[in-house]
């Protein structure tokens, strides 16, 4: 049973046939390395309903522990 699906390429658009693509969801290497660079990048991203911030927070529990065990070593 031969498979024949043709889809668009996500990148160029271009009509490919699926399953004869090493590169899926991609026509081919050019389209899926684009793609990748996107990620690495950080042009694409997640959604997320939580605020990011670039600075470390400390949760209270870590900060208590280490306030606990700074004490008891006196």
């Amino acid at each position: 049973m031969n498979k024949n699906l043709k889809v668009k390429c996500p990148h160029c658009e271009e009509t490919f046939s699926y399953y004869e693509s090493a590169f899926r969801p991609f026509c081919c290497e050019r389209c899926k390395m684009i793609d990748l660079g996107h990620w690495f990048n950080e042009t694409y991203s997640v959604p997320s309903k939580d605020q990011v911030s670039d600075e470390p927070e400390l949760l209270e529990e870590e900060d208590e522990n280490n306030n606990s065990e700074d004490q008891s070593d006196y």
